[in-house]
């Protein structure tokens, strides 16, 4: 029994950040041809995610192994061990040509699963050092793509890794600023900033932006992207102030009129605001709130002068103050900066790698 060409199964959930991306890829390959189908979790954000593509998704069993003391971490072995049966089975079914993951969880009893039906894989790790789900993955896949050059050098197999970097979402990349300013009820005369902490918010960044809230708005128009259930009403009417507990389909053309923007560093949230040449400030998460990936990532990107950044446990009014006027004074200076970043042709080089392997029809067990 041979794969069946042009069927692609991807992989990855957990966060939006192992989901989005796919999104973008299974977008794109539709326009060639490919049929894709997703293997997530039984209710993860993934499922949410994928259901408006009206694409074949199946849930399987998944674990997860928490950095903290956990009586669940006994089960986890056994939760993956399921998954793997569960994706070998269903692999079987759809034959696929090729499976990409995106990482979480969810994916690696995929890809061990697709090792055993000797299905190509393909990874992509938007982190400077992979996580540990990529980490179990990476022996079993064909290729490992990453985001940003030099990050081969934290991979045991140097020989398998592409910079690729992350296929935009066409929102982002067709985002205008004044459809942004339209939405905001915004001025064109007046500079703005972004506030945005994430899909669900960040407390502290949401507090300390209220505190200094009038020096802000004496300089910039604000839009501050809080989190759900985080909007606080007593700033409903702040003049050249605008909160929103999430944005959607306007976030593109958000991004595109802001003139300078404060986040969190998730691997694709950084790169997606190198790739747009956005002036921008990184609050990573601390080592207590993750393994300290977006610490490497904003190291990473403010060593090459992209980013400036302020560690989450020294974020306060008076930080926030003094990297907003730095970034500000430096614009033009980061701005060259930025524009020496070489952004990739994601889409053109993934689909290139996923109809090679495609083309080799290697047989299944």
């Amino acid at each position: 029994m041979k794969y069946t060409m042009k069927t692609i199964l991807f992989t990855g959930g957990g966060s939006a950040g192992h989901v989005v991306p796919n999104i973008a890829l299974i977008n794109y390959l539709k326009d060639y041809g490919w049929k894709s189908h997703y293997i997530g979790s039984y209710e993860g954000i993934e499922k949410t995610l994928i259901a408006p593509l009206n694409i074949p998704y199946y849930g399987i069993s998944t674990g997860k192994l928490r950095r903290f003391k956990s009586w669940r971490n006994l089960l986890t072995p056994f939760q993956v061990l399921r998954g793997i049966w569960q994706a070998w089975r269903l692999l079987k079914r759809i034959k696929p040509s090729v499976v990409f993951s995106k990482g979480g969880f969810v994916a690696f009893p995929v890809v061990f699963a697709a090792w055993l039906r000797r299905i190509p894989v393909i990874i992509h790790e938007a982190d400077l050092t992979p996580g540990l789900a990529n980490r179990l993955s990476i022996p079993f896949a064909q290729h490992i793509c990453v985001n940003f050059p030099g990050a081969e050098q934290y991979f045991k197999n140097p020989s398998k890794v592409i910079v690729t970097g992350i296929p935009l979402r066409q929102t982002l990349t067709s985002g205008s600023r004044e459809r942004g300013l339209n939405f905001l009820q915004f001025s064109a005369s007046k500079p703005v900033l972004l506030v945005y902490g994430g899909s669900l918010g960040a407390q502290n960044l949401n507090e300390v932006t209220r505190e200094i809230l009038p020096e802000l708005t004496s300089q910039f128009q604000v839009v501050h992207v809080c989190g759900a259930h985080k909007t606080d009403d007593r700033f409903n009417n702040v003049k050249d102030y605008q909160q929103f507990p999430y944005i959607h389909d306007e976030f593109g053309d958000v991004l595109a009129c802001a003139d300078l923007v404060i986040s969190r560093s998730g691997a694709n949230t950084v790169y997606e605001l190198i790739a747009l040449r956005k002036n921008h400030i990184l609050i990573p998460l601390s080592k207590k709130a993750s393994r300290g990936d977006q610490i490497e990532n904003a190291e990473y990107s403010s060593q090459r002068g992209y980013s400036t950044v302020i560690n989450d446990e020294k974020l306060d009014a008076n930080t926030l103050k003094k990297a907003i006027e730095s970034s500000w004074e430096n614009k033009e200076k980061i701005h060259q900066q930025l524009l020496q970043f070489s952004v990739p042709d994601s889409f053109g080089i993934i689909s290139n790698l996923i109809e090679s392997l495609a083309k080799k029809g290697e047989k299944y067990i």
